[in-house]
């Protein structure tokens, strides 16, 4: 932090396991690069540390610690996490069981995740599911993403459930911290997933494909019959309600409320625009939706571009800017890539304090 500016990388999906049996260590390698090639203040990242199809292992929890000690110029409470689809256990187990043991972003397990709550410069407050923190006049809505309660196939069983959920509970909190503080701050969601046609592909059946056949299969995401195929690719349940649109609802009676939703799920090059929507739009009176995924290589191989986004705010300013960086050379030369980089407004002046 320089007393102007303040920098977020943004980043996820790294499907660890995934890429670790292709012999690349996908966390490790963003985090390297992050820290060479530019600067940044608090990292964010939107989940799916595993790269496991049934159930996330400690083994592959252990391997994701291991990677994050790769961070030099940052402490490992400088990145803050939520919980993604391949982070969650089965229905029938504890909620959050593995994400809360290895990633931990409340702190409660430091002796398998090294997270300790007291070390984050931005205190958070709440629980693993839902917790919010300020940076300045900047409060960032985190949202894990769990199982819907009365799912009775999921991971393990079911093999995988690309479908976003969130508990009601958490719902209502996200309505009372906006209605509470938009008027004073800068509301910034984070969740695993984007929102229903905000970002490219979180259309309907737009995260699977047919093959010649006719027949549904993978494309961007699993294709699983049980597991809600039609919105592979966006947030669509909220505690037991499956396909209400309750947050697009909300955003669209309350517009300008928010200004920026960050998730990811989607991996694919950062020029695709399936569906006519590109990585990053804007939608419900100025929400800037940013989809900031995937650090993954190998897992949807024939979508997945390894790259993250670093945000810009500055002090005493409504303009920031969002950067596309891509960590490999796959799609094209690994660096910034400029065409990429998008100004945006804020609801009102960053106040770094």
């Amino acid at each position: 932090m320089d007393g102007k500016t303040f920098k977020i990388w943004a980043c996820g999906c790294a499907h660890v396991n995934t890429d670790k049996k292709m012999g690349r260590d996908s966390l490790r390698e963003a985090i390297i690069d992050s820290e060479k090639y530019f600067n940044w203040d608090i990292g964010i990242n939107i989940g799916d540390f595993s790269g496991e199809i049934g159930l996330p292992t400690d083994e592959e929890g252990k391997e994701v610690v291991k990677q994050f000690k790769s961070l030099k110029k940052h402490k490992r409470e400088d990145i803050y996490t939520i919980c993604g689809n391949h982070d969650r256990n089965s229905p029938q187990e504890p909620e959050g069981m593995w994400f809360q043991k290895w990633i931990d972003p409340i702190g409660n397990n430091s002796k398998f995740s090294n997270v300790k709550q007291e070390n984050y410069s931005y205190p958070i407050n709440g629980t693993f599911e839902n917790y919010y923190f300020d940076v300045g006049n900047l409060r960032f809505l985190m949202m894990s993403d769990i199982n819907q309660k009365n799912q009775i196939k999921g991971r393990g069983e079911l093999g995988g459930h690309p479908t976003g959920v969130v508990s009601k509970k958490t719902f209502d909190w996200w309505v009372n911290q906006i209605e509470e503080n938009h008027k004073q701050k800068i509301l910034i969601s984070v969740h695993h997933y984007m929102l229903r046609e905000t970002t490219v592909a979180s259309g309907d059946w737009e995260g699977i494909k047919k093959d010649k056949n006719g027949n549904w299969q993978t494309n961007y995401h699993g294709y699983f019959s049980e597991g809600n195929p039609i919105s592979a690719s966006y947030l669509s349940w909220v505690g037991d309600e499956y396909g209400k649109n309750n947050f697009e609802n909300w955003l669209k009676d309350n517009p300008g409320k928010l200004d920026i939703w960050m998730g990811g799920h989607t991996h694919t090059n950062p020029d695709d625009r399936f569906g006519r929507k590109s990585h990053i739009e804007r939608k419900y009176g100025k929400t800037l939706f940013v989809n900031v995924a995937a650090l993954t290589r190998w897992h949807v191989k024939h979508h997945a571009i390894p790259m993250s986004r670093l945000f810009t705010f500055r002090d005493k300013s409504n303009l920031a800017t969002v950067e596309c960086f891509l960590h490999s050379d796959d799609y094209r030369q690994k660096g910034f890539y400029n065409k990429k980089k998008t100004d945006f407004q804020l609801s009102k002046k960053f106040e770094l304090l």
